[in-house]
């Protein structure tokens, strides 16, 4: 039996005080998101495990989920952060990957002033080490940023990546270029997976259609195909916009007419187990 997966969310605690982005300001997302507060979905939709991904960029906070993630058994894996212009990356790697829950780490390029920095040679150094280890990188990435990242994976064709949240394209201007071009050419790459997450986000919050989001989707599982999608919530962040309920039934509602049970497996769940190699 393949196991349902939900490749995409995150857990928090706010007097951490390291979640700079998370501000009174946002007061749906202003508190304390926990195992406790995920699993009623989880178990709602029959969804048997996650990815936890890192919501602060530093060591600490990876440490903290890895933390969750030893005590909850519905976490699969954590993808955790490193900065690569750091000359101790890969020995704060080997030290990470020592928790057998450790899958993988993101490369926050949205948060970058000047995206091209990771065309730098100190940069691409290191993502040729991770590429050659064929460890699994979530890259999170804004779609005018996306030109940058082509670059990157023509300097480093065998990088085993995942694009976050589809690459973050203009759906709330309904835009689809030149978002598309740049994923046609990251699609190219093989060892490039797209995860279907984070999209209600980027259309206008509580006042999206379903029909706003599909060209975008589509277009990704048309480009990306069935083996190399994954559905992601991107829980708790969605609640910017949508309920979980909401997210997951854009998802299965929005699959192409010729997509069955083998294909919907590899989507919710085969692709995740693959692309971060958990343990089957």
């Amino acid at each position: 039996m393949i196991m349902r997966i939900d490749a995409h969310q995150h857990y928090w605690s706010i007097k951490r005080g390291d979640y700079g982005w998370i501000t009174p300001e946002l007061p749906v997302l202003y508190r304390d998101f926990l195992p406790e507060h995920l699993m009623p979905h989880l178990e709602k939709h029959q969804l048997e495990g996650t990815i936890l991904v890192q919501a602060a960029p530093t060591l600490e906070e990876t440490q903290f989920i890895l933390s969750i993630a030893d005590r909850e058994p519905s976490v699969l894996g954590v993808v955790g952060w490193l900065d690569l212009f750091d000359s101790n990356h890969w020995q704060q790697f080997e030290s990470l990957r020592s928790n057998p829950k450790f899958a993988g780490f993101r490369v926050m390029i949205q948060d970058m002033p000047d995206s091209s920095r990771i065309l730098e040679a100190p940069f691409v150094e290191a993502l040729t080490q991770y590429a050659e280890a064929d460890v699994p990188v979530d890259l999170l990435v804004t779609f005018n940023q996306l030109p940058h990242v082509v670059q990157l994976l023509e300097r480093v064709p065998g990088l085993r990546g995942v694009i976050d949240h589809i690459g973050k394209p203009p759906i709330s201007s309904g835009e689809l270029e030149p978002w598309l071009q740049a994923m046609k050419r990251i699609a190219r790459f093989p060892g490039i997976y797209c995860k279907l997450s984070g999209m209600v986000t980027e259309a206008e919050h509580h006042n999206w259609q379903p029909g706003q989001i599909a060209p975008y989707m589509n277009a990704v599982m048309q480009l990306f195909g069935p083996k190399r999608v994954m559905y992601g919530s991107d829980w708790p962040v969605c609640l910017l916009s949508a309920s979980y309920d909401s997210v997951i039934s854009l998802a299965e509602s929005s699959l192409p007419p010729d997509w069955g049970n083998e294909e919907r497996q590899k989507l919710f769940g085969e692709n995740a187990a693959v692309f971060y190699k958990l343990a089957r």
